[in-house]
């Protein structure tokens, strides 16, 4: 039976659900290079449970966001600048605002590496990983790196002009502080800027922030995640590195081919992964601006290594051949692409047994995220190697992990 007729149709979070379930249906039944343990799913939850009430005892979470990453306790200056900037603009010039900021931002943030870190203002020491991206990319942004007018914007000139020079300049890359990707993520605010000034009807004035606009025509105050998603996907697929159209009369972005599924739409497994984070973090910017956004559970988690790194130090998953925890794995290799699918479809069933332990039935995915699922994974990777590595070796360009 055919799933999907159309490539088109692989561009929402329901496709990246019902393929990522598909492949955790063949895993379950003896297929593929991982096990599962279902008997593991309860103490996974439980370890996320304890992980959340140290975060968050009132229970008051908010969503997996690249907002989290604008501050750490002792780098606060840079969030405090831009938040006396967002108050003095109309709600929704601050909304475009902060689309400028956030798309961006999370295009840059594929994983550091081990070795990297980046020295806020005001921080005693600096901070790594994805706090340190979203400080450097939140700095670059305020002292106007990403506009042509020098001021706290995007737009598209200025991206397509980004050297890589300027971006190791902001993000203090050196021989002693080596980024992992550095060109990948280059090349992407670059497609980002190019993709904008090739698409006037969707970005008129060549900024992200033209997209609020889009949404919410006619003085819309409401939107769903399904649309904000679909705005996303079909804005800024364009911008993913080319070669991955698979078969498909456009590139589908991060969606990867799963050879046991043979070939066509049906053997495509589509995770949008730093789409859909995006997408949670557009959604924090819209609420933060009275824009109200709908059915956000229809997102999915994200398959990353945090996430995923989660199922397989709880047990959980575990692989079929050991040994492959030894290699080096290209994230378009069938281990990879069947690591990250069975994390999406772990993740919902990890949540609902948050929700039950937790009383919290309505809980968000975005919450149990945040909470939640990428904290314990990041727990758990410190407590295995001080590093903090992932359990499976990756080769990062920049643009995927």
């Amino acid at each position: 039976m055919s799933h999907f007729a159309d490539h088109r149709q692989l561009l929402t979070a329901d496709a990246v659900r019902t393929q990522c379930g598909r492949v955790t249906e063949r895993v379950r039944n003896g297929g593929g290079k991982f096990l599962v343990n279902d008997d593991a799913l309860d103490d996974c939850a439980a370890h996320v449970v304890e992980v959340t009430r140290s975060r968050y005892p009132d229970l008051d979470i908010p969503y997996h966001s690249r907002w989290r990453h604008f501050r750490t306790p002792t780098a606060t200056k840079l969030e405090e600048r831009l938040l006396t900037h967002l108050a003095d603009l109309d709600p929704l010039e601050s909304a475009r605002v902060g689309f400028d900021l956030v798309i961006p931002s999370v295009l840059l943030d594929a994983g550091a590496g081990p070795h990297w870190a980046y020295h806020a203002p005001d921080a005693a020491e600096p901070v790594g990983r994805s706090e340190g991206l979203g400080l450097a990319s939140l700095d670059m942004f305020l002292d106007g790196a990403f506009s042509t007018q020098g001021r706290p914007r995007t737009d598209a000139d200025a991206l397509r002009s980004l050297t890589k020079e300027r971006l190791e300049l902001g993000f203090q890359v050196n021989d002693a502080n080596p980024l992992v990707g550095v060109d990948g993520r280059v090349e992407l605010l670059r497609s980002l800027g190019s993709t904008m000034r090739a698409d006037p009807d969707r970005f008129p004035t060549g900024r992200p922030g033209d997209l609020i606009d889009l949404l919410c025509r006619d003085g819309a105050t409401a939107i769903s995640a399904r649309a904000l998603l679909g705005a996303v996907l079909d804005a800024l697929t364009p911008v993913w590195p080319s070669g991955r159209t698979l078969g498909a009369p456009f590139d589908l972005g991060d969606a990867w081919h799963y050879p046991p599924f043979g070939s066509g739409p049906d053997a495509i497994i589509p995770f949008h992964k730093l789409s859909q984070w995006l997408t949670y973090s557009l959604a924090e910017t819209c609420e933060r601006n009275g824009i109200v956004v709908t059915d956000l559970d229809d997102l999915t988690g994200l398959p990353e290594y945090r996430n995923g790194g989660l199922l397989l130090e709880t047990g959980v998953l575990s692989l079929r051949e050991p040994s492959a925890a030894e290699g080096v794995h290209a994230p378009g290799s069938e281990l990879i692409v069947e690591w990250r699918a069975l994390t999406i479809s772990l993740l919902d069933e990890i949540a609902d047994r948050v929700r039950t332990r937790l009383g919290r039935p309505d809980m968000l995915l975005a919450e149990v995220l945040e909470g939640g699922t990428w904290a314990a994974g990041r727990v758990l990777a410190f407590e295995r190697d001080p590093a903090g590595t992932p359990p499976l070796h990756l080769d990062s360009d920049g643009t995927v992990f």
